[in-house]
Formats: C-alpha cells, sequence, structure tokens
C-alpha cells in the first residue's frame, strides 16, 4: 500500500492468491476492510474461480461480489480442466461477471525462460509461445460457447496480441493487459543468469516486444500493468532456475510509462491513458457506483490523483524502494516522472515536494 501511493498508484486490484485465498465472502470482506483501514489506496479484489485455487470446485461468485469482488481469477494456477473453465465461464456470463485469465498452457509454461536461442545457450527450460496461444484458442472457444466476457492477464507474445486482435474484431468481449517489464525489456536482459529478470510471463524477444508496444499503442492491449509480485532476498538469491519469479513494479508504473512515451514518441496522452482510463475501463460495470467516475480527472469524479514532475528523473535504488520486496531488473535505472503528492479521496497519501537547491 505504501509503494503504491509513492508512486503515484490510487487503485489497486488485488489477486485472489492471498493467504489465505480469496475463496469466501469472509476473506475478501477481511481484505477489505484492512485496506480501508490503511487510508492509502482503493483495492478492488479478484475473487478465485475455484475453492483453494485447486481448480476443481467453483466457487459462490454471487457471494463473492456481494462481498465486493471485482472479477474471478485464478491467478498463476492455469486451469488445466476445460470443463470446469467452461462451468466458471457460464456461472460468470450468467451474472456478467468477468473472468480474469493468465493465458498459459498448464505442462508447456512450466519452463524457466522464454523458448529460443538465449535459453537453449544458458541451458534454461523454455516456455514456448504456443504455451500462451493455445491457451488463447481454448479460451476464445470456451466465449463462443458461453458468451463469458474475459480479461486476459500479462500477454507476452506478437503472436498473443494478432490472436486478440483478430477476437476483438469478431466481437468476442475480450480484454487484455501487458506488463511494464514485457514493455521495456527482452530475454537478452537476463544476462548472466540474472535472478531480477526471473519474471512470469518470461522476457520474450525484440520482435514480441516491438508487437507489445504496437498493441498498446493501436489500443488492441487495453492496459499497462505493474505485475507487482515482491520477491523476498532468500527467494531471489537462489541459481536463476532456482529462485522465485516476479519483480516489485507497482512504484515503477507511472515512471515506466512516461519512458514508453519518450522512447517511442507516444502521446503523454495515450501513456497515461493505459495507467489510468484503460485500467478502469476493464473494470466497468464492476465498479458500481464508482463507475464512470474513476481513472480521469472530471467534475464529480472521486478526487484521486497523482501530481508528478515529468522532466524530474529519478534512479531506481533498491534500498529506497517502499515495498518490502526490493528486487527489479530496472535496479539502477534513471527515469522520468518523479512523484510530487499522492491523493487518495481528498485525503494526501503520499508528499515529497522537497527540492534540492
Amino acid at each position: 500500500m505504501a509503494a503504491a501511493v509513492a508512486g503515484g498508484v490510487t487503485s489497486l486490484v488485488c489477486l485472489p492468491d492471498t493467504e489465505p485465498v480469496l475463496d469466501e465472502s469472509g476473506l475478501v470482506k477481511m481484505l477489505r476492510f484492512r485496506a480501508e483501514k490503511l487510508n492509502q489506496a482503493h483495492v478492488y479484489p479478484l475473487g478465485a474461480l475455484t475453492r483453494k485455487l485447486e481448480g476443481a470446485t467453483l466457487t459462490e461468485m454471487v457471494e463473492l461480489t456481494e462481498a465486493g469482488c471485482v472479477g474471478f481469477s485464478q491467478a498463476e494456477v492455469p486451469l488445466a480442466n476445460t470443463q470446469v473453465m467452461q462451468r466458471a465461464m457460464q456461472y460468470a456470463s450468467t451474472f456478467g461477471y468477468c473472468v480474469w485469465l493468465r493465458p498459459q498452457e498448464l505442462f508447456l509454461g512450466k519452463g524457466v525462460a522464454a523458448s529460443g536461442a538465449l535459453a537453449t545457450r544458458l541451458g534454461l527450460s523454455g516456455v514456448p509461445v504456443v504455451a500462451e496461444t493455445i491457451a488463447l484458442h481454448t479460451i476464445f472457444e470456451l466465449m463462443r460457447a458461453t458468451g463469458a466476457r474475459v480479461h486476459l492477464c500479462r500477454l507476452s507474445s506478437a503472436a498473443g496480441v494478432a490472436l486478440v486482435r483478430q477476437a476483438k474484431a469478431a466481437g468476442l468481449k475480450v480484454s487484455c493487459d501487458i506488463s511494464i517489464n514485457s514493455l521495456h525489456l527482452t530475454d537478452a536482459d537476463i544476462g548472466y543468469f540474472d535472478s531480477r529478470a526471473r519474471l512470469n510471463p518470461p522476457l520474450r524477444q525484440q520482435r514480441d516486444r516491438d508487437a507489445l508496444r504496437a498493441g498498446l499503442l493501436d489500443g488492441t492491449i487495453d492496459a499497462l500493468v505493474s505485475d507487482h509480485t515482491p520477491v523476498a532476498e532468500d527467494a531471489k538469491a537462489l541459481p536463476f532456475a532456482e529462485s522465485e519469479p516476479g519483480a516489485t513494479g507497482v512504484e515503477l508504473l507511472l515512471s515506466l510509462a512516461l519512458k514508453w512515451s519518450q522512447d517511442s514518441g507516444v502521446s503523454l496522452v495515450r501513456a497515461l491513458q493505459v495507467i489510468t482510463s484503460g485500467p478502469a475501463g476493464v473494470l466497468g460495470t464492476a465498479l458500481g457506483k464508482r463507475q464512470g467516475r474513476v481513472g480521469r480527472l472530471m467534475e464529480g469524479g472521486l478526487a484521486d490523483l497523482c501530481i508528478f514532475d515529468p522532466q524530474g528523473a529519478w534512479t531506481v535504488q533498491p534500498g529506497a524502494l517502499h515495498s518490502q520486496g526490493k528486487h527489479t531488473p530496472f535496479s539502477g535505472y534513471e527515469l522520468p516522472g518523479r512523484v510530487r503528492c499522492t491523493v487518495i479521496g481528498a485525503q494526501v497519501g503520499f508528499a515529497n515536494f522537497h527540492v534540492k537547491a
């Protein structure tokens, strides 16, 4: 929460793979109560599709929605049983809920790096592009059969972007996002087994990164996300293939969106859209009374604001980050956009107006 406001982020979507898993209404209410008590950022929880994320018994989506869930997900746990996925989509479609899925086939997705020349040279087990595209084909067929609305989390490949573009053109109710890591980095950034670049989805080749950037620019991709997955020191200190995937990211989201704008000549307006109104549009009706009042500046909207200096460069120093997890592949990068103030519901949640003479 502290890391979010330090990065200018006023709202967070929380995956259900917390401890304990968000598969009961009481747990969701507890999470929301704790978040509201901290009074630092709005938290929108996703409920689990299945009990304990084990992939067999569906949760009570109606009860979870009444408790405050904005959608349903399996987080990083792929549903191997397509019948369960079909039933989950039918349930969600009946009530107009959105299903959030990470498109990755269970067995092909067990590697530690993107398949390619670099993974082969380093002797790392690979995750082929077809691990993503096979999952996408399955999801799209089930969407056609059930009429469900699906949000795809963290696309990673050029082929995946092409399939989403086709699905949108065909009228499927699909949206998607990509992570700040995939937007800026490639598998070459693994370097000599740098575990800070051990991520899920894995970093892919430059052609994939270029396609992700193009998709974000033309609207095929709806949102840019931090993929904030802080990892403990001990879990990152292991050899690359044994280390835990993930990186801190929420404090870097704004700055890396601005860096994309600078590097690619993208307008500032578009760079801000993909981290504000774009994500709010994905949540859509799940926001209830707040729909139309978040993710944009407007009269009568929520007073959630970030004031930043677009020319104020800063260097990513892990020790200075507010997140409990300090590991990021952007360590040492000089980034644009220094956050000066974050306002949550008209209350100042973070302030940094000190400027050196």
